[in-house]
């Protein structure tokens, strides 16, 4: 038996060629004018979908060399005869990505697109073997906030009946309060909201986010770390489910340098740097194919940023203040994680949201956290979008998400 989408016809006078898809591949149908299904055959319509049933027979010319002649075809939904969209692209030419994106689940037919999610959903389960082998926890955050878990202002808000409530920017309040709850090792698959007005390849004002935290750390190496075990096991797992895909899996330790020293190298390269304390893409870029051609690696972290570019609740450097224990991983040009040593001290987490211009009392709850003890922590909050992006070298975050949200897309 063979059940799914009539992929392409190819009707004559006295015989039918039916491909027929799904996930395993494209099976052959042969219909002749001397079979009973014949009438149904030649008035089949492209993306119907229909049950077959009867011999599978060799056939070197048919896809996977074998073909069926059918004894029974049964027409489980008919498509209307024009489609908005081709599913089967014919000269390499794909419609515009809005107009696929409004018939996405036409869109996601084609086999090329499953088999982002195919990838996506192996290298998440390589991730999740580390984490159930090293003992993490998963935990469920809420998506509704009283108080906007980072700074700023890129914030969804809503009316949450007769009061103000935010969407998560990300889970990193209830990530720390795991670590004070005495959890030791967390992580979190969630939605993330960021209400950027942002037109770039890579953004997006909803994503799925893998967030983890671990405690009792001495500094953000150990979050660095405990990453790359994560990477590691994904990369594995990817080329054990997919061995033909352009990725090898990282060496360990990944290559690390301060921001002052990508600086420095950018410099020397010639590489314009337009903000003192942070990367721009094309220095994303750079930096990443410095590290490629000098040290034969695709990731690299970029550590000890200055504190005006860290939010509150990162730990201030021990040897020089103005910086924080904080790092961005770098994946063949673009940033795909922030990770960071938490401040876990509710008097210098109060002093340092005030440098920040926050309300305290929208903080109460979460400095309630650190009052009553906890230990040491940090964790990092991951982009698995851009991870799946570059993997399969997408041009565009969207391509990687199965329902991509920007600042014009809402539907479907």
């Amino acid at each position: 038996m063979i059940q799914g989408f009539v992929h392409a016809l190819r009707i004559q006078s006295k015989i039918v060629f039916i491909i027929v898809r799904n996930l395993r591949g494209l099976t052959q149908l042969v219909v002749t004018t001397d079979n009973p299904e014949f009438g149904t055959a030649k008035n089949l319509t492209l993306e119907s979908v229909i049950r077959a049933t009867g011999e599978m027979v060799d056939a070197p010319q048919a896809p996977g060399g074998r073909e069926m002649h059918p004894i029974k075809i049964e027409v489980l939904s008919k498509a209307e005869p024009e489609l908005p969209i081709p599913v089967v692209v014919k000269g390499g030419e794909e419609t515009e990505a809005p107009i696929r994106f409004d018939y996405r689940w036409l869109d996601l037919r084609k086999p090329e697109k499953a088999k982002i999610f195919k990838v996506w959903t192996e290298f998440e389960k390589g991730w999740r073997k580390y984490w159930d082998e090293n003992n993490f926890i998963q935990l469920y955050p809420p998506a509704l906030m009283s108080t906007p878990s980072e700074s700023g202002s890129e914030v969804f808000e809503v009316n949450y009946f007769n009061r103000k409530a935010y969407l998560a920017q990300s889970p990193q309040f209830y990530k720390q309060m795991a670590m004070a709850s005495g959890f030791e090792k967390v992580f979190m698959v969630s939605p993330v909201f960021r209400a950027e007005p942002s037109f770039t390849t890579r953004h997006l004002t909803e994503f799925t986010g893998w967030d983890f935290e671990i405690s009792y750390i001495k500094d953000h190496y150990d979050v660095m770390d405990e990453e790359e075990g994560m990477i590691v096991s994904g990369f594995k797992q990817l080329l054990k489910a997919f061995p033909d895909l352009n990725i090898t899996v990282p060496t360990r330790p990944f290559p690390k340098m301060t921001i002052a020293e990508a600086k420095k190298i950018l410099s020397g390269l010639g590489i314009s740097s337009p903000e003192e304390h942070d990367l721009s893409p094309e220095e994303e870029r750079a930096i990443s194919e410095y590290v490629l051609k000098e040290h034969n690696h695709e990731f690299v972290f970029i550590t000890d940023y200055h504190k005006s570019k860290s939010t509150f609740y990162h730990m201030s450097s021990s040897d020089d203040p103005e910086r924080s224990r904080r790092a961005d991983l770098l994946y063949r040009g673009i940033e795909i994680t922030t990770l960071a040593q938490r401040e876990h001290r509710p008097e210098i987490l109060e002093k340092q949201a005030k440098e920040k211009g926050m309300d305290l009392k929208m903080l109460k709850d979460y400095l309630n956290f650190f009052r009553y003890g906890c230990p040491p922590h940090g964790g990092a909050g991951i982009g698995p979008g851009r991870f799946i992006m570059k993997i399969l070298d997408l041009p565009n975050v969207r391509e990687a998400t199965y329902l991509p949200r920007d600042v014009k897309r809402l539907n479907p």
